[in-house]
Order: C-alpha cells, then sequence, then structure tokens
C-alpha cells in the first residue's frame, strides 16, 4: 500500500507558528522533503526532532520527485516542507503533488502559517475577492506585460517581491497601474521587524526611492475601479493574451481568459489576436 505525501505548513517568521499537529506529523514520517535542508533543520532542532532529510528545490523537482515517488509507493510517508509557509503554493511543491496525483499518491493538506492571506489579512483592503499573482518575472519586459494584463483586474492582488527588486516592481506598478492605487507593503511578516506600511503606489515608490528594502515583502495592490476597467481596450487585451502565452496557455485559452478579465469580446479579441 502507498504512504501518504503531507504537506505541512512551516513558520514564516516565528517559530511559535507551528501547530501541534504539524509537529506531530513531521515526528511521525519517515522522512522530511525540504526546500533547503539547513532551514529546516532549525525547525527540528526547535522541535527536539531527529528525521531523515532530502533535499526538494526548484532546480531538482524531476530527479527527487522520481525518488520521493518511488518511495512514497513502496509505503513510506513523506512530509513535504518550504522554507516558509506552505507547501505548493508559489513553490517547486506544486510539481510533486501533480506527480502524485497522476500516480494516486494520497496528499494530506494540512492548515497553518501563509504569507499572503497574513498579508490580505492585515492589509486594509477588500478581501471578499482577491488574486494571487505570486512572484513578477525578473526580467523588465515579461514583468511590465504581466502587469498590462492586470491594469483593469478588480479584485485585490497579491504579490511576493524580493528587496532587490523592489523599487523596479514599485517603479512599473505606478506607471501602468497610475499613482494613486493603494498598496500595503507587508514586510518582514511575524519576524521581530515586522512593518506593515499602508500607502498608494505613489507614496510607497517615494518611501523606497532613499532607502534600500530589506526583508521579504508581500505586497497587497489594490484592484482597479469601475471606471477603470470599463476603460480596458482591445490593446489592453491583446498585451494580456501576450502575457497569458507566455504563461503557457494557448491562444485561445489565453483569448478567453483576458476577454473574461476585461470585459472585451472573445470573438474580437480572438481576430485581432490573429493579426
Amino acid at each position: 500500500m502507498a504512504g501518504t505525501l503531507y504537506l505541512v505548513p512551516t513558520p514564516i517568521g516565528n517559530l511559535g507558528d507551528i501547530s501541534r499537529r504539524c509537529a506531530e506529523t513531521l515526528e511521525a514520517v519517515d522522512i522530511i522533503a525540504a526546500e533547503d535542508t539547513r532551514v529546516t533543520l532549525k525547525l527540528l532542532n526547535h522541535l527536539g526532532l531527529k528525521k531523515p532529510l532530502v533535499s526538494y528545490y526548484r532546480h531538482n523537482t524531476d530527479e527527487a520527485g522520481e525518488k520521493l515517488l518511488e518511495r512514497l509507493l513502496a509505503g513510506e510517508n513523506v512530509a513535504l516542507v518550504t522554507d516558509a509557509g506552505t507547501p505548493a503554493v508559489s513553490d517547486p511543491g506544486e510539481a510533486l503533488v501533480a506527480l502524485c496525483a497522476q500516480n494516486g499518491v494520497t496528499v494530506t493538506a494540512l492548515p497553518g502559517p501563509c504569507a499572503l492571506v497574513t498579508a490580505l489579512s492585515v492589509s486594509g483592503l477588500p478581501t471578499a475577492r482577491f488574486t494571487f499573482e505570486g512572484f513578477l518575472p525578473m526580467n523588465k519586459k515579461n514583468r511590465r506585460a504581466q502587469l498590462e494584463g492586470l491594469k483593469s483586474e478588480a479584485r485585490t492582488m497579491i504579490f511576493y517581491e524580493a528587496p532587490h527588486k523592489l523599487k523596479a516592481t514599485l517603479g512599473d506598478l505606478v506607471e501602468i497601474f497610475g499613482p494613486a492605487r493603494r498598496i500595503s507593503l507587508c514586510r518582514e511578516l511575524t519576524k521581530l521587524h515586522e512593518e506593515i506600511v499602508r500607502t498608494t503606489l505613489a507614496g510607497a515608490a517615494e518611501e523606497y526611492r532613499a532607502k534600500e528594502p530589506r526583508g521579504e515583502f508581500v505586497l497587497v495592490v489594490e484592484g482597479a475601479t469601475p471606471q477603470e476597467v470599463a476603460e480596458a481596450t482591445l490593446d489592453d487585451g491583446l498585451r494580456r493574451v501576450k502575457a497569458l502565452t507566455a504563461e503557457g496557455l494557448s491562444k485561445k485559452d489565453a483569448v478567453r481568459q483576458a476577454a473574461k478579465e476585461l470585459g472585451l469580446s472573445k470573438n474580437e479579441l480572438y481576430a485581432a489576436a490573429l493579426e
């Protein structure tokens, strides 16, 4: 009988946020697959646990994933952890979950720390409907194309951002979304130097114009107003189609999604995309 893959959330900063169930699961499994074994070892030491660790990260998902699948099919139970937060969300664990699903291996997700939900809850922005965009592309052209496609997004948007990219991203957000959009910059969540800055995009850009960003950021950005959504053009749609196809969608699916997001005619957008 095959084993079970457990998705175990780990603290995003404060080690006290590990739940009893998560700790008990880490103790019970046969092996722990970790994004960085050194980071996970600190958590295990905090919990007083000693368990076998294997590396599972972005650059070894194929090889490590197949080996983990073999162990699961042989009956071993595996816990998957990321450095901080919930595995498989904007994380290479997504590939392992898909592999298990394809091979009939049970996957059990435990609730726990998640930076995007934590940031959204304290943002002061609408929380009923939101879209999680994860990390924006590092390439400036691709990053701007993705943001152009989100210009008319009415839902609250959540992004992860590294400190060395923050200034460039804020500059692009101001230029594409406009200076008046509200943003909540959530830095070092649950850690000693946690900081929540609620301001506008222009205010955020000014805030970090003269100082160097430190720590990991979650950016919670206000969605477009009904007036902004209504102003979406065919050119906006084509830019969104381009961004979606760059993410791997077929042209047909990209047109369908872009038209739905921007309130455009699917047939007109498809015809324009074929030109």
